[in-house]
């Protein structure tokens, strides 16, 4: 494992510089064989550095756990051999943990006895022990019932259903009388510490993970990393961010999600850096926004990592501690909008670079580099031994020729970091073709290799044939004074086929009307179909587990405010309810049930108006009425939806 310091030999990181620099040695020589022998090499070379801090409250007189780069990897031994004791090598170990050390400590020694599979606290039982039984673990990780008691709930629920899961838990309850219950401390402590307790042959390309990939309402997807993806992702990012042996970060994201675990974690453990735990829960939890200033001072934190909603939560609280140490501030998992980079620099003095990580590209694809000033909406240079391209966007999404610089198109990605794909490789049929990743973004790439993304191709909204990138409906609202967040989503229309609207939550203290609203959109959009035909105001927007605004459940809302009144109209003595639902392929799906058929023929002609999918159901019948509008879905993914 090779330093990563001085990458670049003192000049600018560019495409040029990349190129030079896969020519200097090939990957193989860069990079660990293992992500194990990565804290093998990382204990030998920075030994009593600190590697992991963390904190639980933020407050001055706090005394933050810590743990050197040494007890890392015996801890990580410990578990490991842990593991193969209870369910022998190559097997899966799940886990269900808020952000700990021992979060940590499982996902890698995980990775190291078998493969490790991360699972989200917010999904419900039911889509947890979906992905358990999919992923054939046979341990499952979780927090006991004194240290979270919703995830204790749901992990009951999971035994009812699986049953040959081996459960540790970190503080296991007392007096459980079940065996299958393992207390995670007094269980490794019994286990060596000084290395493996088994061997088993190790290659580059065996699978050490299934990250799941989706919402928080729906059966996600598993996606599969190797050694080799990992690593690769990992290299990229500390060579694109400058990561130095004394850089402390600031991760808040949780360690189900890949930018936590291999952007915020791998790559900064390669470089021997310090991470900040920010918290068992951490942006979520208050205290990491209304304190982060004062953390940043008291740790001497150099590298600010925070999501876009973090960072426009943050930026609500004056500037009260010392940022003279801080050289870098990175964010990811969602596109950051313009009014937000532009507000952070001009309080902090800093630019936000851009990350893009992708879960079926080991987590990070392109980088905005550190070394020169960020360009705002612009997710910066692909990483080493990589490579990106733009394509055509043909019909159902599919990808067509190569564009030329700067011409929008679909981004597909190919190269070490990119997955063997989906577990169930049904569900990656239009994404994996012959070792290449259609990523389902848009964007376009300029002469000088830099990548710039325009949204999600399932996210355009199409207009009467007229192509609206929901971005430039956002990035308007977003100027507001008054708006904290904007997302602009389609709604269903039976002439256009759809119609933009937006959805926006306000900053504290601050009123603006709908209205007021519309005016400034309409008068700040320069075409004319982009104009939303409403606004809606919300106490706060739908967020994925990494706070990432969740659109489905935005697009499902817009289509029950349309639909909805329609249907009240004609079947008002019969409707018992309507929602959205998912239906997979065939994207949103409205779903009516009635008491009885009268009305069955004046709701279809309702629904038959627009591009969705539908079903009515009468509540006496077991049997569903289907039926498919005249025109075809509009691939939209829904999870979920807001009465």
């Amino acid at each position: 494992m090779e330093q990563i310091k001085h990458s670049w030999h003192g000049g600018l990181p560019t495409l040029a510089a990349i190129e030079r620099f896969e020519k200097e040695k090939p990957l193989i020589e860069r990079i660990p064989q293992t992500v194990y022998q990565l804290f093998v090499e990382a204990a030998q070379r920075y030994s009593d550095k600190t590697a992991l801090t963390m904190i639980m409250t933020g407050e001055e007189d706090e005394k933050p756990a810590r743990l050197t780069y040494t007890e890392l990897l015996k801890q990580i031994n410990r578990t490991a051999n842990l593991f193969a004791e209870i369910a022998g090598t190559g097997t899966g170990i799940a886990y269900i943990l808020p952000t700990l050390l021992e979060t940590q400590i499982t996902l890698w020694a995980a990775e190291t006895s078998g493969y490790a599979v991360p699972l989200n606290p917010l999904l419900n039982a039911d889509h947890l022990a979906d992905l358990l039984e999919a992923s054939q673990a046979k341990i499952l990780v979780v927090p006991g019932p004194k240290v979270a008691p919703q995830i204790w709930e749901k992990v009951e629920a999971i035994r009812t259903r699986c049953p040959y899961l081996k459960v540790i838990a970190i503080l296991a309850p007392e007096n459980e009388g079940n065996s299958s219950i393992i207390d995670f401390h007094q269980s490794i402590a019994r286990q060596p510490d000084q290395e493996l307790s088994f061997s088993r042959s190790e290659h580059p390309d065996r699978v050490v993970a299934y990250f799941h990939t989706g919402g928080t309402t729906s059966a996600p997807k598993l996606v599969a990393h190797t050694h080799t993806n990992q690593l690769t992702a990992a290299l990229g990012s500390a060579a694109l961010l400058d990561i130095r042996a004394d850089d402390i970060l600031t991760n808040g994201m949780p360690m189900f999600h890949v930018g936590g675990a291999i952007v915020s974690s791998l790559a900064f453990f390669l470089s021997g850096a310090n991470i900040l735990i920010m918290s068992p829960a951490g942006f979520r939890n208050p205290s990491m926004v209304q304190r982060f200033w004062r953390i940043v001072e008291n740790y001497k934190v150099t590298v600010l990592g925070a999501v876009p909603t973090a960072l426009s939560a943050i930026l609500e609280h004056p500037i009260s501690g010392d940022l003279s140490r801080v050289r870098l501030a990175i964010t990811g998992s969602a596109a950051t909008p313009r009014a937000l980079a532009k507000r952070f620099l001009e309080q902090t003095g800093l630019s936000v670079h851009e990350i893009l990580g992708m879960t079926e590209s080991g987590g990070a694809t392109a980088i905005d580099p550190a070394g020169v000033d960020a360009t705002i909406n612009c997710v910066g240079l692909r990483l080493p031994y990589t490579r990106i391209s733009i394509h055509k966007r043909l019909a159902e999404g599919k990808i067509g020729e190569e564009c030329a610089a700067n011409e929008t198109g679909i981004l597909v990605v190919s190269g070490p970091t990119v997955s063997p794909g989906y577990l169930n490789a049904r569900q990656g049929a239009d994404n994996f073709t012959d070792g290449y990743l259609n990523s389902g973004d848009l964007g376009h790439i300029d002469a000088d290799g830099k990548l710039f993304l325009s949204g999600r191709s399932k996210d355009l909204i199409i207009r009467g044939g007229h192509n609206i990138d929901p971005v430039m409906i956002e990035e308007v609202l977003a100027s507001h004074p008054a708006v904290a967040a904007a997302a602009a989503v389609g709604q269903p229309d039976s002439y256009a086929g759809e119609r933009p609207v937006c959805y926006v939550t306000l900053k504290p203290n601050q009123t603006v009307t709908a209205e007021e609203l519309l005016t400034f959109a309409q008068n700040g959009i320069p075409e004319r179909p982009a104009w939303p035909c409403a606004i809606h105001i919300l106490d706060e927007l739908p967020l994925t587990g990494v706070g990432k605004i969740y659109k489905p459940a935005l697009r499902a809302n817009a289509a029950l405010r349309v639909i909805t009144p329609l249907l009240t109209e004609v079947a008002e003595s019969t409707l018992l309810d309507i929602k959205s639902i998912d239906s997979g392929a065939k994207g949103l799906v409205i779903e009516v049930q009635l008491s009885n058929d009268n009305a069955i023929q004046a709701v279809n002609d309702i629904l038959g108006r627009f591009t969705l999918a539908s079903c009515v159901r009468i509540a006496s019948s077991d049997v569903y009425r289907q039926q498919q509008s005249r025109h075809q879905p509009n691939n939209v993914q829904f999870r979920g939806y807001i009465k």
